[in-house]
């Protein structure tokens, strides 16, 4: 009976602290994914009337081209941030825990640095380099004397995603990096010591000692990447605005001009149920694919 009794205050202590962060959650997260899934049953255009349509919505978004272009993209791009953010984040990670390396507070700021850059500033950055008139891209390529490879860089179809891919990696590798260390230098310096013991090279401790060790964070970092990916909206906004055409067109930016530009509320609560839906499966895939690469590991 006392135990039970001295359980209760800890309990309503442990309410008072988690209250705040879980009516923040309800307020900002859970009540808009809600009322966003309500508004797609509608054809509302943002006034008094609103029409009940059923699955109307839903049926249109499965055929709208559009809307499975930006989708696409927002997957290219999470493939390519999942391979140089994760990847190349990895081998930094990896570079920085070794002795070899000199100044590493130095190359860790400057590794970090663009990620506390606003996602505005750094596409106005990269906007400027691109810039087919006086961008520092093409400036580079005419002093080196290659001016057939000067283009209009985000004129072109054919490589404006791989151009707006570049700077979303720059921006957020570092914060990868950051959470790899911290995880790298977790491991045991005697298991390290071991290896070497035992003629281990580095790739090899990397390959079977550090990875290993280090797969639920580069898990985690793969589902932030993925996630990040599928929500992108200010990159997109400034360097191209979706453009040229719907070539760079990705699902925030589609949801966006959909529901506060053309006034389509109701479509634009689809388009972004559909998004939450996609990011929801990709997340779901990584979960059920680095599962089985942690029963591979042991």
């Amino acid at each position: 009976m006392e135990q039970s009794k001295a359980l209760v205050p800890k309990r309503k202590i442990l309410f008072i602290y988690m209250f705040p962060s879980v009516a923040l959650f309800l307020i900002f997260n859970l009540i808009p994914v809600v009322m966003a899934i309500y508004y797609s049953f509608f054809n509302w255009s943002g006034g008094k009337t609103m029409k009940f349509i059923g699955i109307t919505n839903y049926i249109r978004l499965l055929q709208d081209g559009v809307f499975g272009k930006a989708i696409w993209n927002n997957l290219i791009l999470a493939f390519f941030c999942v391979v140089f953010q994760v990847g190349i984040a990895f081998v930094i990670s990896s570079l920085l825990c070794t002795k070899m390396l000199k100044c590493k507070a130095f190359h860790q700021f400057a590794i970090f640095m663009p990620v506390i850059l606003a996602p505005v500033v750094v596409g106005f950055l990269w906007k400027i380099i691109y810039n087919a008139d006086y961008g520092l891209l093409n400036f580079f390529l005419r002093a080196i004397g290659q001016e057939k490879l000067i283009q209009a860089w985000l004129d072109n179809p054919d490589i404006v995603m791989k151009a707006i891919t570049i700077p979303i990696v720059w921006q957020w590798i570092g914060m990868y990096v950051v959470m790899l260390v911290s995880a790298m230098k977790n491991i045991s310096g005697e298991i390290i010591e071991s290896a070497v013991l035992d003629g281990a090279n580095g790739i090899q401790r990397t390959l079977y000692i550090t990875w290993p060790l280090v797969l639920d964070t580069v898990k985690v970092s793969i589902v932030l990447a993925v996630s990040g990916c599928m929500k992108l909206f200010e990159h997109i906004y400034i360097i191209t605005g979706g453009g040229p055409g719907n070539a760079s067109m990705v699902g925030a930016m589609y949801a966006y001009k959909t529901s506060f530009i053309k006034q389509k509320f109701g479509y634009g609560s689809t388009i972004s149920v559909g998004i939450m839906l996609t990011s929801l499966t990709m997340v779901m895939l990584v979960n059920i694919i680095f599962g089985k690469g942690k029963k591979r590991y042991g």
